[in-house]
């Protein structure tokens, strides 16, 4: 499935070819903390977390205790998760390889 046209400009291809030039952890710390605020880079880790959580069949109650987003953040991840462009997929599959 391909993303959706309404995001894919020519500032977004910018942002997104600059961030495939980061090479460690460390690199994308400083990225992140400069371009985003600290309450937006938590925001995402939170919802990879959901995601892998749903992935494992875990109930919301216990994603909610863990993560402390609310249930409608994970009902949102669960619907990109199920109906989504496969962004959730392809990271949690390339994650799961790489812990193989």
């Amino acid at each position: 499935m391909s993303s959706d046209e309404r995001l894919q400009n020519p500032l977004t291809d910018a942002l997104f070819e600059a961030i495939l030039l980061l090479r460690t952890k460390e690199e994308c710390y400083r990225f992140f903390e400069d371009i985003a605020t600290i309450a937006e880079i938590k925001a995402l880790a939170q919802r990879l977390e959901v995601a892998k959580m749903l992935k494992r069949n875990e109930t919301y109650t216990a994603i909610e205790k863990v993560t402390g987003v609310s249930t409608a953040t994970i009902s949102r991840v669960k619907r990109c998760l199920n109906f989504g462009a496969d962004g959730y997929q392809l990271i949690l599959s390339r994650l799961q390889e790489q812990n193989d």
